[in-house]
This record gives C-alpha cells, structure tokens and sequence, in this order.
C-alpha cells in the first residue's frame, strides 16, 4: 500500500488480540489526514482493539501501522504521545477523581514540563469555558459531560496532530454530545487535527464525521464518505 502525504494513519495487514483471541484479522485501511473518519461496525468487531493498537496498548503480531508515513510498530505511547503527535481519549472516566481540575491538567502536560504545561493551559480552558470555572474544583464533582471535555481538553494540550476518541457520547446529554462533536470538527477544520473515532450514536456521529470504516470480525468491510453512508437506507 503506497502512502501518500496525505496520509495520516496507514493499518497494513495488522494482525492483533488478547491472549489466544485474533480481533483484528489481516487489517488494512488508511485514514486522511485532517479529516474526521468514524469506526463502525457490531461489538466484538475490533474498533476499540484498532485505537489500543495504534497507540500501543496493544502488541501486533503481524503487519505495521505507520502515521504521517513514520512506522510507529511497537511504539510506546509515551512515544506516540511526545514524537508522532498521537493523543488517546479513551471510553469512560479517565481522570484522578480527587484532584482538581487544574491538576488533573498539570498530569496531561507532564511530558512537556510545567513551564510549557502552564503557557497551554489557558488555550484549552478557552476552549471549555465551564471547565474553566471549575478550575479549583475536584474532578469528581464535575458533571459527566465536563468530565468529558476536561479529558479531551487534557489530551489537547499536547497539541496532537492526531487524536484518538473512544466511545465520547456514553453518559452525556444529547446536547452535551453536539458539542463535544462540534469541537472535534473544529479541531479537524481550525487546526487540521485527524480524528479517528469509535462512536455507538452511529446517526450523529456520521453527520459530523468526513469518512467512515465499517469492520466485521476484525476485517475491513467498508470505506467510504460518511455522507453516502448516512444517505444510503440499508
């Protein structure tokens, strides 16, 4: 598979799963650069398997994934985070609970140092205005959707060129939903960020996606623009 420039992420004939289980089976897809592409497809299919894999949660037993054209096999994510420019949003709550808002933020920018960590962070609670009036206050007191922004504003600070986000509608409003997609479409507009996303409001998500990626069984079942998808009524 040849790579262009305006490539972003590159699965080629990955192979991976957990203990004697294959999830992703001779896996090969690629993802556009600066532009918003949603995984689909049943439970079991792989799409959360694919985000652990790309950022190195998860060991391949065959094959390569390469980002902005760079082999990244068997990176550790502290290597994807700090030297590719990769950023993982995982599903659920993912913050220390009993820490502030603005510790929590301080974790997320570790790898930069305070000094840079401190310049960013206004950038991102601009981003997140009611996030930013809880600055003080214990992450475990926020509500669900500020949890969420404050986990996507934690992964912003690193400035990733692409960002990973899993599942980002479980236990939010659909309101608060809109706006969390609204943001990941200005990220992916504004500022060029790639976002490859696993989402089960399969509807809303295809409306504010570019490209979707069908799976079944870990394989690769479908590719194409999420506006023919969500016009076609099979």
């Amino acid at each position: 598979m040849s790579v262009t420039s305006d490539t972003a992420i590159e699965f080629d004939d990955v192979v991976a799963g957990y203990g004697d289980s294959m999830i992703l089976d001779h896996l090969s897809f690629k993802v556009a650069r600066g532009r918003i592409t949603l995984l689909l497809g049943p439970n079991g299919a792989g799409k959360s398997t694919v985000l652990k894999t790309l950022f190195g949660l998860l060991k391949l037993r065959q094959g390569c994934i390469r980002v902005g054209g760079r082999d990244i096999t068997g990176a550790s994510a502290r290597q994807l985070l700090t030297e590719h420019g990769v950023a993982f949003v995982p599903q659920g709550r993912n913050l220390f609970g009993q820490l502030t808002v603005f510790e929590n933020l301080e974790l997320g920018g570790i790898t930069l140092g305070m000094k840079t960590t401190h310049a960013r962070i206004p950038e991102v609670l601009a981003l997140f205005p009611r996030v930013g009036q809880r600055i003080g206050a214990a992450a475990s007191t926020l509500s669900g959707g500020e949890q969420k922004q404050l986990e996507v504003g934690r992964a912003l600070l690193l400035r990733p060129r692409v960002l990973l986000i899993d599942e980002p509608s479980i236990g939010l409003s659909p309101l608060l939903v809109a706006d969390v997609f609204r943001l990941l479409r200005k990220l992916a507009d504004e500022q060029g960020v790639t976002v490859l996303m696993v989402e089960q409001n399969v509807k809303s998500a295809l409306k504010v996606a570019d490209d979707a990626i069908a799976l079944e069984s870990g394989r690769l079942v479908l590719h194409k623009p999420a506006g023919e998808l969500l016009a076609d009524p099979h």
